[in-house]
């Protein structure tokens, strides 16, 4: 099974770094580190999904690969 596809970087705005998952509308998280960044998304992926399930909302299929992730 494929999982979402999750962008992370820099914002010179914020000073600090965004993750967020394009096919999950409005998830995104912060961090001060690539790494702290992704496992803050990871967090906000769950309750995303936890309140789709929650209240009835559709979960997207994963399919916002960019194709040097794709299986060939």
């Amino acid at each position: 099974m494929k999982d979402y596809h999750i962008n992370i970087f820099y914002s010179e705005e914020d000073k600090g770094y965004i993750a967020d998952i394009p096919d999950l509308k409005h998830c995104s998280a912060f961090g001060e580190t690539q790494e702290e960044a992704l496992q803050e998304v990871l967090k906000a992926k769950e309750a995303w999904l936890e309140a789709a399930r929650t209240t009835g909302k559709s979960i997207p299929t994963p399919r916002d690969y960019p194709l040097i992730y794709q299986d060939t």
